[in-house]
């Protein structure tokens, strides 16, 4: 079960309840307050263990060798290397047409 960490201010009177029976009971003072709040809250606070959820592996299709963690990566180098091709394909264009009479 995921653990959350916060804060609690708590009456003196029942840190001190709270104290007692985690002496009683040989735990830890934040598993008796965990029981204790598990007892009054009732079936709404019983711990839910679910079925595991069931995934079907797939197959993209990747080509051996494309590292699928590393997509954008690829998409951005993609990006780069077409706006390379144009800017070069452009500047020579401008070249050309500076060069004609």
């Amino acid at each position: 079960m995921p653990l959350m960490r916060t804060t609690l201010t708590i009456d003196d009177d029942l840190a001190g309840l709270l104290k007692r029976r985690a002496r009683e009971l040989g735990v830890p003072f934040k598993d008796a307050v965990n029981g204790t709040l598990r007892a009054g809250l009732g079936a709404q606070a019983a711990p839910r263990r679910g079925a595991v959820p069931k995934t079907a592996p797939h197959s993209f299709g990747f080509r051996p060798g494309i590292d699928t963690d590393r997509l954008g990566q690829l998409a951005d180098e993609l990006e780069a290397e077409s706006y390379g091709g144009h800017a070069a394909h452009d500047t020579a264009r401008r070249q050309r047409s500076r060069s004609r009479p």
